[in-house]
């Protein structure tokens, strides 16, 4: 009968195939069997005097009979059933996770290469945008009106604006960037290990998560930490602050020497106002130094570490942080793309039920 079973429409509404596996398997103890050809796992049940298989197969977990057309209302039933289950035992569930974080037995998942595409498209769209502003420096556009009045436009004034909305957007999509990337790097290089220190890491400021990534009593990378801090404390303030002026400003007063821009110092962690406020935001330098930020950070015996977070975009695995393979892998390139060859291999097993 195994071998006959088809897959039911009515499966399809299954919940995640892990909650149906713990509801059933773990809690309410139903008998199951292990790996089989594309078949990660299959969990047999008797409703209304038939067999159903509730299995999960290379495309996910469904609901398996004979005869599946004429067995939907059933099915449907099966699955009505498991889903109040599920909703039922989120108790126990959240007692899963955490009993895995505290032990760590997770993988950390990886979106770097991700967020860094995110950030060198706007950084290329900036200065796409960057380069025909300055082209057209000077250029003036003229037209007539029905009543022969002229209007005049200038295009490098709109493309300059533009360019600078991109080079903040990709600005912020770095920080973006190393929020994620530097809990990666600094796991691969053993300097958190455990699940809970992950979990304190991620809910940690940006100046926590560089210090666990890369060593600031290194002289390079402590020059690339305080500019990096500069510019990411200049564009907090100037985005948290309501974006009124790339220097603070936030009023004009009248006078005598005409309008005057009004800074809020707070701004400056100061408090009050004054005429002078912080350096402009100059997002072409800030990409300037981020770009050789990046170069530091990927050199050196941090280079292995590129090969499995940003190129092959592993997941970050605990216990080889915590047993010594990073640690191995770490030793060298060839060491490394030996390691990822072998890990992708097993992934791609895995996802294709290749037992």
């Amino acid at each position: 009968m195994f071998w006959q079973a088809q897959r039911t429409k009515a499966g399809h509404d299954l919940p995640h195939y892990y909650l149906v596996y713990f509801l059933l398997v773990e809690l309410l103890r139903f008998p199951h069997s292990g790996r089989w050809e594309k078949i990660a796992w299959s969990i047999p049940i008797e409703f209304d005097g038939a067999i159903y298989l509730i299995d999960h197969r290379k495309f996910g977990v469904g609901v398996f009979c004979e005869n599946a057309a004429e067995r939907e209302t059933q099915a449907k039933q099966i699955v009505s059933l498991i889903s109040k289950g599920v909703k039922a035992a989120e108790p126990f569930f959240r007692s899963l996770a955490s009993d895995a974080v505290k032990h760590s037995q997770v993988n950390v998942k990886n979106g770097s290469a991700s967020l860094f595409r995110r950030y060198e498209y706007l950084r290329d769209k900036f200065r796409e945008a960057l380069a025909e502003a300055r082209a057209r420096k000077g250029e003036v556009k003229t037209q007539t009106n029905s009543d022969s009045s002229v209007e005049y436009s200038f295009p490098s004034f709109r493309l300059n604006q533009e360019a600078r909305w991109i080079g903040i957007a990709a600005v912020d999509a770095f920080f973006a960037w190393t929020e994620h990337v530097f809990i990666h790097i600094a796991i691969i290089q053993r300097r958190i290990t455990t699940g809970e220190e992950v979990a304190d890491l991620i809910g940690a400021d940006w100046h926590s998560k560089f210090k666990q990534a890369l060593d600031i009593t290194e002289k390079e990378s402590k020059r690339f930490y305080d500019s990096l801090a500069e510019l990411r404390k200049q564009l907090r303030n100037y985005m948290a602050h309501g974006s009124f002026g790339k220097e603070g400003e936030a009023f004009d007063f009248h006078s005598a020497a005409g309008a005057v821009p009004v800074i809020l110092d707070d701004v400056k962690g100061m408090g009050g106002f004054s005429m002078t406020g912080v350096e402009p935001f100059d997002e072409e330098a800030a990409i300037s130094a981020i770009e050789e930020f990046i170069g530091h950070l990927w050199s050196g015996d941090r280079h292995p570490a590129w090969l499995y977070i940003q190129d092959a975009c592993l997941p970050l695995i605990l216990t080889f942080a915590s047993d010594g393979t990073y640690k191995g892998a770490m030793q060298s390139s060839e060491d490394m793309e030996r390691f990822v060859h072998g890990l992708t291999m097993q992934f791609d097993n895995f996802a294709n039920m290749d037992w």
